[in-house]
């Protein structure tokens, strides 16, 4: 499991939020503001890092798959998505999270972070046409968004020449924030099998 705390990056540090065990899951402390931060503060010093949005069905599936906890324990930050997530973190571990840390506000928060701070985003899952709306209006939406590439990926586990594909074409892209969406647990384990290739 990579450490929490902070990560110093040219003398500068940036503060991952602490994890707290959730049935032998761990699952980060955080706020929309905390975890928009530090992906764009990540992202400018272009630093890789994984993030994950736990729902009730990803913490059920890592609770009993001792293959996916791994995975998940892999995750610089997993956010608490789902609502009952939090509420396990507010009982168990008094952390006093007013609000979960749902995926989608969170995009949508840090797409307008990274129009501000020039971040260019990658696009990565779902249908065509889910991905044609998307490039059409989140830049509409967050005016300076750059779009750096998108595409939606086949229904199916990518063979490792199809990862690395994925990954050269996201690195030539120039993209500081990727978006995945292909649904859990493949998204989980996209992004951890090429935690190193992007």
């Amino acid at each position: 499991m990579r450490p929490t705390g902070s990560v110093c990056l040219n003398n500068r540090s940036i503060q991952l939020p602490p994890k707290r065990d959730l049935f032998g899951v761990q699952v980060s402390v955080t706020s929309y503001d905390q975890l928009v931060d530090c992906a764009i503060s990540l992202a400018q010093q272009k630093r890789g890092a994984i993030v994950d949005f736990m729902c009730v069905h990803g913490l059920v599936h890592a609770a009993r798959d001792p293959g996916f906890a791994q995975v998940i324990g892999d995750f610089d930050i997993v956010a608490s998505d789902g609502q009952p997530v939090r509420w396990a973190l507010n009982w168990f571990h008094k952390a006093d999270l007013r609000e979960r840390v749902y995926g989608p506000e969170t995009m949508r928060r840090a797409c307008a972070a990274a129009a501000k701070a020039g971040v260019p985003i990658y696009l990565y899952g779902s249908t065509q046409d889910v991905i044609d709306a998307l490039v059409e209006k989140l830049p509409q939406q967050f005016p300076g968004l750059i779009i750096a590439g998108a595409e939606s990926p086949p229904f199916r586990k990518l063979t490792p020449d199809e990862d690395q594909q994925v990954a050269d074409r996201i690195n030539q892209s120039g993209a500081g924030l990727v978006f995945i969406g292909t649904g859990c647990p493949r998204q989980e384990e996209f992004a951890w099998r090429n935690r190193r290739l992007i």
